[in-house]
């Protein structure tokens, strides 16, 4: 996701989304060059060893091009979990896991989780969170693409800035109806491959192996992913940052329907967080997960350690 920093949200940050798995029954996947059992399971926000165990696998195995693996649903994949021993089932007198429940397990040990995601409960505001991050209503509204004086949905997926205590009832089950507030960049169904980043990092003068990297961290190259943070597509774009892409960093309009233009977006702002930390690629990267503000004013969190080691560690499968 970006995680970035546009004029009103000065302390936003964000990080690596991948859309909820399918609610049904499992779905085969035909393993593509480059996956991994991570990226399987990353790309449909299940760990990878609930991918493993629904399959049959141990979390180190390797898939094999052309293979298919299954894709539980949550509640299949927690399942699999108690049938493999690796969680304990649930006493008799208490609620079956729902979908809910088992749709945030435990992120992927290569993926730490988005930054300052929320989900809304029934009885929040929007001033009201804005109050609790201290932060203005303009300022969360710009960054998550809402309406300032409109009505918060409960179920709305929304950033909350970087390092802002829990909300009050965070602690209160997230409902089950998860909503998508409507803003660019818009989420689709499009995959790009690692050329097409690579060719647009080129031409903005951004090194193609990061902006490859980058885009795999995050997204795995599929433009429909939206975190748990409200970013979206390849690069993981938060309205307002796309909206601060628009009106500072682009020279043409971009299309927050086009999976391209999500990855331009992302390679300019990774170009101005570039630009803004002297060409230190690793604060650069810190950045664009953790936000530049924050990463200044409170220093690189552990999870933004873990982020920038993935990243530069994955350069290497795409040429740099």
């Amino acid at each position: 996701m970006l995680r970035r920093t546009p004029i009103l949200a000065v302390l936003f940050a964000i990080f690596f989304a991948a859309p909820a798995a399918p609610a049904g029954a499992a779905v085969p996947h035909v393993v593509q060059p480059g996956e991994t059992l991570w990226s399987i399971a990353a790309a449909n926000n299940l760990t990878t060893r609930t991918v493993a165990a629904y399959n049959g696998l141990s979390e180190s195995s390797q898939v094999v091009l052309g293979s298919t693996i299954q894709v539980p649903s949550t509640v299949e994949g927690y399942g699999a979990l108690q049938k493999a021993g690796l969680v304990s089932a649930a006493p008799a007198t208490a609620s079956a896991p729902s979908a809910t429940t088992a749709a945030a397990p435990a992120p992927a040990p290569a993926a730490p989780a988005p930054m300052g995601g929320y989900t809304v409960r029934p009885g929040d505001t929007l001033s009201g969170l804005a109050a609790g991050a201290r932060v203005s209503v303009n300022a969360i509204a710009a960054m998550n693409g809402l309406n300032p004086s409109g009505i918060l949905l409960a179920g709305t997926v929304i950033k909350l800035p970087t390092g802002a205590p829990a909300p009050a009832r965070a602690a209160q089950p997230a409902p089950a109806a998860k909503v998508v507030p409507t803003a660019a960049p818009e989420p689709t169904a499009a995959r790009v491959g690692a050329a097409d980043v690579q060719s647009v990092a080129s031409a903005h003068g951004v090194s193609p192996s990061l902006a490859a990297a980058i885009a795999w961290q995050e997204s795995g190259f599929n433009n429909s992913m939206v975190s748990s943070a409200n970013a979206r597509g390849v690069m993981q774009v938060m309205p307002g940052t796309w909206d601060y892409v628009q009106r500072n960093l682009a020279t043409r309009q971009l299309n927050p329907h086009s999976a391209s233009d999500n990855v331009t977006a992302g390679v300019l702002y990774l170009k101005s967080l570039l630009n803004q930390t002297g060409g230190n690629e690793s604060q650069a990267i810190a950045a664009y997960y953790q936000g530049l503000g924050a990463l200044r004013s409170r220093g690189m969190f552990d999870d933004t350690t873990k982020y920038v080691d993935n990243v530069q560690a994955l350069r290497g499968r795409f040429g740099g």
